[in-house]
């Protein structure tokens, strides 16, 4: 064992199990209550069919624009003052605004918080970055798979437990205290959490002075490969434009294979949760793998699979086939984003986490900004196959960059 390793060892694997709870409850936290924001808005007033579908997408793109504008700025206190306050920041403020969300006497109250709420957020990703920080470097690939497997379980278990209290509260108090209630249990977790990451989480690190710190274009030149940071920026925005783009069309996608079928609905969600199943069933291997062969090569592998998946999901009649394609394209999700946070790590001074973070941070926003608009624009001008299409030609896209500027001189290992 180095030196570096049993220094660390005591409190990093405290703060690995603190963090990753967070990074759950936060991920159930916000599958828990947005699927269902169309729902709540309908409930607030007398919302034609597009008011609804308008203040619902604002509300949803209000939080991933606010997060592309200010994690650059937030990045750069981290820096100053560590990761472990942004994470007690993000969980803080979550806390309030989900809890005040619940309390919306209308739709715009609803989107201004959700601004804020984004404003504020990041969460995952700082936590993400202080165990970059913390985790040996042997150990890196298997502690960023999972990380990013916390908020994918979150994410598996948020609609189902949502789906539940919301219909057991409207049930028993009627009218929109059944979409009320699970922000408030939000709120209430994500206080936990911020008790949690306060208390139990540690964090080695020297608190940088405003002056000392480098500016933005000295920390690239000094870096590695300034390509293969830009290469791994770009990696996070079209991957998370990926699963974006398919996300919000996959109900739809279902139902127009099962016409008149009275089963849409839970099947439809089946076919949703998939990815999340196997990304969660992967992650812990394909992280070891990272750890032995290096993440570059498996990110490489994770793309081109994924993008092979696509062709047959555009083509295929049954829900079921789609599904087990799904199922295959979260392994391989699994060799994506977590691959190209392993390879920012290992090319990344301590002392420039916060910064180099927070703008992957930005991409990951653009990236479902995007992704959203890709998705709703092209099934709306075409058809739902062409998303598929369009979105695999993306992930090749992905590669051929990696391929281009991922060279074997700037393999992290």
């Amino acid at each position: 064992m180095s030196k570096y390793t049993s220094g660390l060892s005591k409190n990093w694997h405290l703060s690995f199990y603190t963090l990753w709870l967070g990074c759950f409850i936060t991920g159930m936290g916000y599958s828990m209550t947005m699927p269902f924001i169309s729902l709540f808005i309908s409930d607030l007033g007398n919302y034609s069919k597009l008011e609804i579908n308008l203040y619902s997408g604002l509300a949803f793109a209000m939080t991933f624009i606010a997060q592309a504008i200010v994690s650059p700025f937030w990045g750069s206190l981290a820096d100053q003052k560590g990761r472990k306050l942004m994470c007690m920041r993000a969980s803080g403020v979550m806390a309030l605004t989900i809890s005040l969300t619940g309390l919306a006497p209308n739709a715009i109250y609803i989107v201004i918080m959700r601004f804020i709420q984004g404003a504020f957020s990041g969460y995952i990703n700082n936590a993400t970055a202080l165990m970059a920080g913390e985790t040996p470097h042997e150990k890196s690939g298997w502690v960023m798979s999972q990380m990013m497997t916390a908020g994918t379980a979150g994410n598996l278990v948020g609609p189902l437990l949502g789906g539940a209290l919301s219909s057991f509260f409207g049930n028993l108090l009627g009218g929109a205290w059944g979409y009320r209630i699970p922000f408030f249990i939000t709120g209430l977790l994500m206080f936990l959490v911020f008790l949690g990451t306060t208390f139990f989480t540690k964090e080695n690190f020297t608190p940088v002075s405003r002056e000392k710190m480098k500016p933005m274009k000295d920390i690239m030149a000094s870096l590695p490969s300034i390509q293969l940071i830009v290469a791994m920026f770009i990696t996070t925005m079209l991957v998370q434009s990926a699963t974006m783009s398919i996300d919000p069309i996959v109900s739809l996608y279902v139902k127009s294979m099962m016409p008149g079928s009275k089963n849409v609905a839970l099947i439809a969600g089946i076919v949703a949760a998939t990815p999340g199943l196997g990304t969660m069933i992967a992650a812990s291997k394909i992280g070891h793998k990272m750890d032995e062969i290096g993440p570059l090569k498996v990110l490489r592998l994770g793309l081109i699979i994924g993008a092979i998946l696509f062709a047959p999901m555009a083509v295929t009649n049954s829900p079921w086939v789609l599904a087990a394609l799904r199922f295959l394209l979260g392994i391989a999700s699994a060799a994506m984003m977590p691959a190209a946070q392993t390879v920012l790590t290992l090319n990344t001074p301590s002392e420039s986490f916060g910064r180099i973070f927070s703008y992957n941070q930005s991409f990951q926003a653009i990236g479902a900004v995007l992704g959203s608009l890709l998705g709703s624009g092209i099934s709306g001008f075409a058809n739902y196959e062409a998303v598929f299409w369009v979105t695999g030609f993306t992930l090749l896209l992905n590669f051929l960059i990696i391929l281009i500027f991922a060279s074997k001189k700037n393999t992290p290992r």
